[in-house]
């Protein structure tokens, strides 16, 4: 039994090529692959020893040669292939264990140049593996070390099933498109977004116990990419205590930490269902955590808690006996996390902020629509007050709370807000007028001398109506619609103040 060699990644390297040896396996390597094992003391040739041909321009061309590549490819189920091995003396190769350079690791290093990238694309490794993969029911392919024990077992028992064969050819082929997903990424023109055809590579972090419901399988992926590969967020969380985190906690926890993440004040988000249902800046992060909780505490139950400062106890302290699913911070006083892990479940998680880079998939059947991120700082926001009565200093801060807070929340979505805390919203209604009366009946009595935002603009006067009869005295929406005139004239006829943004922010 002939194998080959060549691996980037050589975690265990050495402990199993000896036993490969120990098994009979004759070693052929290159490179550093072959330098470190000689180093190990494991009996290996070199791969000119099979091709009879040195390894040439600076090592970009060894393992490209028939030789190599008929041992590789021969079916040993033909007569004629055997024979026409036989005729050229070419040996079988029956094992190939490669993986890649880490492409994406080399090229977001500070200072890579392109030069530097097309040096580190692998041409003889993928050539390797897609050829050991597609001729598996004879020839074992490896690409990742975890898989290194299991296969000496069954070696040395002397089988490797069919299904396993099929299984490490199917590994590979991942692999090498993953490789080519991050190359492509790479060359691609950063102005060029929304190519005419593209791939996305994808890696498991875990299981998760099922998906939105128990009757559906589901997994957490991270994505691998060249051009956010420190993306931050909940895909890179650490996390310090409690239950696994399902489908549905990811979920929530990734909304929670955007929008908590999207304030630069000291801030506390409340989820509940993607939705926050409780938001609040404040200096004191304690009392941030009370205007938050006060906005909803019914829906707060069972929810999400994000804080985009370090955690300390005084907030602990305040969230008290309120039972929730997950805490995320970007760090914790060290008595604040003790106290935290007494609740047996609760789900602690340490975040960094979310990169912004990259784009927004949403899944339909058949299809993904792709999408640049709503990303748009207010310094490029252009208000416009377009009442008689502009707003006050006061309004225009919690309008500017308020505006940033609708984004986060499911069309038609409106927020009821006042001294930078959210005290009423409505989300994902069919028509505008029921987020407002939803946001209303939420807010109650704190509605009045509150400001409203909306997500889109007000297709009938309706809506600006009823928070008017509330008490909301001033509107932050994008403006547009053919009977903004009416929306104006409402407002100006309930002495409220209006302010247009022309940027919508829907998110279905």
């Amino acid at each position: 039994m002939k194998g080959i060699i060549s691996v980037h990644d050589k975690a265990g390297l050495d402990a199993f090529a000896r036993r490969l040896a120990e098994l009979g396996v004759e070693l052929y390597s290159t490179g550093g692959t072959h330098k470190a094992l000689l180093a190990a003391g494991v009996t290996v040739k070199s791969i000119s020893e099979i091709t009879g041909f040195p390894e040439i321009l600076d090592g970009r061309v060894k393992t490209l040669h028939p030789v190599v590549h008929a041992g590789i490819l021969a079916r040993r189920d033909l007569p004629e292939h055997r024979a026409e091995l036989e005729r050229q003396g070419i040996a079988p190769i029956d094992l190939v264990v490669v993986n890649l350079y880490p492409f994406v690791q080399t090229v977001t290093k500070p200072g890579v140049s392109l030069e530097d990238a097309l040096e580190n694309i692998d041409i003889g490794g993928p050539t390797m593996l897609r050829a050991a993969a597609k001729n598996y029911p004879n020839v074992i392919v490896v690409v990742d070390p975890a898989d290194y024990g299991p296969l000496l077992d069954m070696l040395a028992s002397g089988n490797v099933p069919q299904p396993e064969r099929r299984r490490l050819a199917r590994k590979a082929f991942q692999h090498v498109a993953s490789y080519d997903t991050a190359i492509s990424q790479y060359l691609r023109d950063p102005q060029d977004i929304l190519p005419d055809s593209f791939t996305i590579a994808l890696s498991k972090l875990f299981n998760t116990r099922y998906g939105e419901n128990p009757h559906q399988r589901a997994a957490f992926y991270v994505e691998e990419s060249v051009t956010n590969s420190n993306p931050g967020g909940i895909v890179s969380a650490e996390q310090l205590h409690g239950k696994e985190l399902s489908y549905n906690n990811v979920m929530d926890a990734d909304a929670a930490w955007t929008a908590a993440c999207d304030y630069p004040a000291p801030t506390v988000v409340v989820v509940k269902h993607t939705n926050p249902c409780g938001l609040a800046s404040h200096d004191d992060l304690a009392e941030a955590y009370r205007r938050a909780f006060a906005g909803d505490p019914v829906s707060a139950y069972g929810g999400i808690v994000a804080v985009n400062r370090p955690l300390t106890l005084t907030v602990v302290e305040a969230i008290g006996k309120t039972f929730y699913e997950i805490v995320i911070a970007p760090r914790f006083d060290d008595d604040a996390l003790e106290l935290l892990r007494k609740k047996r479940d609760l789900r602690i998680l340490r975040a960094t902020p979310p990169s912004l880079a990259g784009l927004d998939y949403r899944r339909v059947v058949g299809g993904l629509l792709v999408q640049e991120r709503d990303d748009i700082p207010d310094t490029q926001m252009d208000t416009k007050t377009v009442t008689d009565r502009g707003s006050t200093d006061a309004e225009m801060r919690d309008l500017l709370f308020a505006n940033r807070a609708v984004k986060h929340i499911k069309s038609n979505a409106i927020v009821f807000a006042k001294d930078s805390a959210l005290v009423g919203m409505g989300a994902g209604q069919p028509n505008r007028v029921t987020s407002v009366m939803l946001a209303a009946r939420a807010a109650g009595d704190r509605a009045k001398g509150a400001v409203m935002a909306s997500d889109a603009f007000f297709p009938f006067p309706d809506g600006i109506e009823t928070a008017a009869d509330v008490g909301i005295t001033a509107v932050i929406q994008p403006g547009g619609s053919i009977r903004d005139d009416e929306a104006i004239a409402a407002a100006n006829a309930r002495g409220m103040a209006m302010v247009f943004t022309g940027q919508r922010h829907f998110k279905h």
